[in-house]
């Protein structure tokens, strides 16, 4: 028996909760990854997991195990990863996932710069506004935007995304141009983006002078993907809050217009959020501190005249 390969396959199986999501995630067979587990079963002389045709179940002695494997797992990839710092040259297979608007106009036109750094590591981009497993799906690191919710994941803050308010020119000649956030309560459309992890929808909110204003009126539509909810906007469905850095070329064309200038939506902050207990691969570490660098002026969205404008109507 491969013990290091057995071990790594009970892991696996463990934090995907699945012989088939495990096998996937290690491009193994399924066959294999169970003999593997029925091996290392044997080899201790007690039952680690509870298989039965719906799900799999961690046994005490699996948890004990599972723990303390981890750990010589981290030490063993540590160990590798001392040798490839040395050599400045971290490799291999970066998942990473990322909301579709983001991923778009944020995270895609910088990447060349990562790729051109570090050749030899190769990203497998997962994009979508849904919310994934970083374990069970063998994620390394998700890049989400908003509030977080209180979990065991590790995130690191890497930016604060300024946001618009703005509508396409034929919706603001036929219902008119708003000239104060409340305005929007009185026969004004708005297209809200819906939170795909709780399906909310997220309030339009506006600051000036230490004023907030929240409006939670019925929307018009919901849209929970952000790509879409943005050519709702363009498409003159109704009024969007959106990120700037997404926003001003349409602006720019002619194919939005920003309202409400003076008041501005608070910002919106972005974070790299990747499991706590799993080891942080030489990989993943530079590609952190590569969005440190990159990504908060990027994702900021703002030129300096835009924000000479914006104080100049404060």
């Amino acid at each position: 028996m491969d013990q290091l390969s057995a071990m790594r396959a009970f892991a696996r199986v463990v934090e995907a909760g699945s012989f088939t999501r495990a096998a996937d995630s290690l491009d193994m067979p399924n066959a294999t990854m169970s003999k593997l587990v029925q091996e290392l079963e044997a080899h201790l002389g007690v039952k680690l997991l509870q298989r039965t045709t719906r799900k799999v179940t961690v046994t005490p002695e699996g948890q004990d195990y599972y723990a303390k494997a981890t750990r010589i797992l981290n030490d063993l990839a540590d160990i590798d990863a001392s040798f490839n710092a040395t050599r400045g040259t971290p490799r291999g297979n970066l998942r990473v996932d990322v909301g579709g608007l983001t991923a778009r106009d944020v995270l895609i036109p910088l990447l060349p710069d990562f790729m051109s750094r570090y050749p030899d590591i190769r990203i497998e981009l997962g994009v979508a506004d849904r919310a994934v497993d970083l374990v069970g799906d063998n994620v390394d690191c998700v890049i989400r935007g908003g509030p977080l919710a209180n979990s065991s994941l590790v995130a690191r803050h890497i930016g604060d995304a300024m946001m618009v308010t703005c509508a396409a020119p034929a919706y603001l000649k036929q219902f008119g141009v708003p000239a104060y956030p409340r305005e929007l309560e009185n026969g004004h459309r708005l297209i809200a983006y819906v939170s795909p992890q709780n399906g909310r929808a997220m309030p339009f909110r506006f600051q000036k002078a230490g004023e907030q204003i929240d409006i939670k009126i019925a929307h018009r539509i919901g849209i929970n993907e952000s790509n879409a909810h943005f050519a709702a906007g363009i498409a003159g469905l109704g009024i969007i809050q959106t990120f700037a850095s997404s926003a001003r070329p349409a602006i720019e064309a002619g194919l939005l217009v920003e309202v409400l200038g003076g008041w501005q939506p608070p910002p919106y902050p972005f974070h790299v959020v990747y499991p706590q207990n799993r080891y942080v691969t030489h990989r993943l570490r530079v590609f952190i501190e590569w969005l440190l660098a990159v990504f908060p002026d990027k994702v900021r969205g703002t030129s300096p005249e835009r924000r000479a404008r914006i104080r100049s109507r404060s």
